[in-house]
């Protein structure tokens, strides 16, 4: 039936795989991406109408709809619907990762073994989910109000650039989060479980020499 809601479900489910898999290292790689991404969705929806043709037209799990009324139109027996592209949830989604991890640096939560559980301060994770979804808002407000499309992420990385540099600027860790890099918070675990292991077999060694 093509029905709406399942489209979202194939849309979101792809969303969570791809945050799940994908990670941009850095504060700064996000941080470059967003920024080129924002110049990228403007052109294309406000200079030509190629990105709105093809995502009205394209029929596949690649947005997420929206229902615009709750009567159906009566020529097309169809509900109006509004849309959201995967990109504009996945990119913000990967910037929004980066954070979070960078949350659990902070706190020296270990990388290794992950523990999904652990409760810890988020205040990067958290500004940043809360300026999205305002920026989200803002984005479906004036598509609805001036009745055209409009480029999520104009609205979107100013909202989640804007809030993390105020939240590390408020923290006094600017310096701190442009620093950050996952490679080297890897590289720091795998060093410590080398050490363990080494330290293991260590103890092995002179246990059976004392035997």
């Amino acid at each position: 039936t093509k029905h709406w809601t399942m489209n979202n479900v194939l849309g979101i489910s792809f969303c969570l795989q791809g945050i799940e898999r994908f990670s941009l290292g850095t504060y700064k790689i996000g941080a470059i991406l967003l920024v080129g991404l924002f110049f990228y969705d403007i052109f294309w929806v406000f200079g030509t109408d190629v990105m709105v043709t093809v995502a009205k037209n394209l029929d596949g799990p690649i947005k997420i709809l929206f229902p615009r009324t709750i009567i159906p139109d009566p020529i097309t027996k169809k509900i109006e619907l509004s849309l959201l592209g995967l990109g504009d949830i996945v990119i913000p989604g990967f910037f929004l990762s980066i954070l979070l991890r960078f949350d659990a640096a902070n706190a020296k939560v270990p990388a290794y073994p992950t523990d999904i559980h652990a409760s810890f301060a988020k205040p990067y994770f958290h500004s940043c989910l809360i300026a999205y979804f305002m920026g989200l808002a803002t984005t479906l407000y004036v598509m609805i109000v001036f009745e055209a499309a409009q480029p999520a992420l104009l609205y979107l990385v100013p909202a989640c650039l804007g809030s993390s540099m105020m939240c590390a600027f408020a923290r006094g860790e600017v310096d701190l989060l442009f620093a950050y890099s996952e490679e080297e918070e890897e590289e720091k675990e795998e060093e410590k479980d080398a050490v363990t292991t080494d330290d293991d077999n260590k103890g092995e060694t002179e246990g059976k020499k004392v035997q």
